[in-house]
């Protein structure tokens, strides 16, 4: 079986290559005040978290930048003036997350409403916050780069829950489309998933990565990973059977369409990234046109895609019109 699936792999890799793959260059490209750490979509809003002190908001539909959030500069261990980082972004109605690189190390978090940026979490609290995104209007949910999560209320300005998912370092983590569940990736390659209700581990997915997985995604009934083992794997949340995807380069980031019908994963060192199908494992088109090494991988419907990277570019890709 083993040896099957080893085949399997090396099949799907080469077919990567195939010169059937239609290759599409980006129809537009957006352009951000900064390195791209973070995106996410909300109807026609594209927000794009940056390694230079802000957070942007484009018009997916008018191609335009309509604001720039700015997070003050901070002192390195130098004492020079530096961008702060923004770690990552999330918008709930009309209030923004913002997670950003604070002093010495510290992170902030930041509720920007009204054009104003109220501090939830300090740096001075000297909390390693890696990652953080809305539950509802009056709570977030944070991770540590110690692999612990959090729940924290807005209103009470307090933690309510915490819970250590395991020994290894946090990666990265992803809400189910009801926040009702979410998946926790790090280190040791195992995914966690944990009920938000009880606060408890449910389910682990751990037989196709064997390294750390950079990212996690989850549509209806499917996760994707991005290993660091090479390997993009697709888990099913019902009973069909968990594969992997193998490439000769680490993958970054992966992302899942609406439906989780269609996949999409960084995979050379060219910063291609491959669309394909998740039901026949199909490689369906090549995005090319990145610069750098991908940051994130967006869906924003079956048939459009942004893609954003290290440098400031976010490109946009429609696969049912491709330029």
């Amino acid at each position: 079986m083993k040896f099957l699936k080893y085949i399997l792999a090396i099949f799907l890799t080469l077919n990567l290559y195939a010169q059937e793959i239609k290759e599409l260059k980006p129809n537009y490209i957006f352009e951000a005040t900064g390195g791209v750490t973070n995106l996410v979509i909300q109807n026609n809003l594209l927000l794009a978290s940056t390694t230079a002190s802000s957070v942007d908001i484009f018009d997916i539909e008018k191609k335009e930048l309509l604001n720039s959030i700015k997070i003050d500069k901070i002192k390195d261990f130098t004492n020079q003036i530096i961008d702060s980082k923004v770690y990552s972004v999330d918008k709930i109605n009309n209030k923004i997350l913002i997670l950003s690189q604070g002093q010495s190390g510290g992170r902030n978090i930041f509720i920007y409403e009204n054009d104003k940026l109220e501090n939830i979490i300090s740096d001075e609290k000297r909390l390693f916050i890696a990652y953080a995104k809305f539950l509802d209007e009056e709570n977030i949910i944070y991770a540590l780069l110690s692999n612990q999560i959090y729940i924290y209320n807005l209103k009470e300005k307090k933690v309510l829950k915490e819970l250590q998912i395991s020994q290894s370092s946090f990666s990265n983590f992803v809400l189910d489309e009801k926040k009702e569940t979410i998946f926790i990736a790090d280190e040791s390659g195992i995914i966690s998933q944990v009920d938000i209700k009880n606060f408890k581990k449910i389910k682990s997915f751990k037989s196709e990565n064997v390294d750390r997985v950079f990212q996690v995604d989850t549509k209806k009934n499917r996760l994707i990973t991005a290993g660091q083992d090479r390997r993009a794997a697709v888990y099913s949340l019902g009973f069909e059977k968990p594969y992997f995807i193998s490439v000769d380069f680490l993958i970054y980031s992966a992302a899942l369409s609406p439906s989780s019908n269609k996949g999409a994963f960084c995979f050379d060192e060219d910063n291609n990234v491959a669309v394909f199908d998740t039901n026949s494992k199909e490689i369906l088109f090549k995005l090319m046109g990145n610069n750098s090494i991908i940051t994130n991988i967006v869906f924003q419907n079956e048939n459009e895609i942004f893609v954003s990277s290290d440098d400031k570019n976010i490109n946009y890709y429609n696969l049912k019109e491709p330029k």
